[in-house]
């Protein structure tokens, strides 16, 4: 049996879950993949029982925010020249803006 396919109450992971999603519901998990510094699995686990999603820093989740907030800037540029918003980036200002709140009340940084 190998160690990866047991969670951390050494129980053996031996069923898959599998779904379909579109390429713009697939964008999104990717995006809050990255953002949390989890594994998928451990991601789509954690929201499907409603346990807490707890993003730990480092420098894979440093690197994740900072490329999320340069594509949020240049959307919002983009929509100053009159596009229009979508759901999929009011949705991720939304997590960012949890993540950034999350960092402050630990103490990561100081207004």
């Amino acid at each position: 049996m190998s160690l990866k396919n047991r969670d951390e109450h050494n129980r053996w992971r031996n069923k898959t879950v599998a779904f379909r999603v579109s390429p713009e519901e697939d964008a999104q998990i990717e995006i809050a993949v990255k953002l949390t510094g989890l594994t998928k699995q451990d991601y789509i686990i954690r929201r499907l029982l409603c346990k807490d999603v707890v993003v730990q820093g480092n420098p894979r989740v440093y690197k994740a925010l900072r490329n999320q907030f340069a594509a949020v800037l240049a959307e919002l540029r983009r929509i100053e020249v009159g596009g229009s918003m979508d759901d999929e980036l009011l949705d991720t200002i939304q997590m960012l803006a949890e993540i950034m709140d999350g960092m402050k009340e630990d103490g990561a940084y100081d207004d």
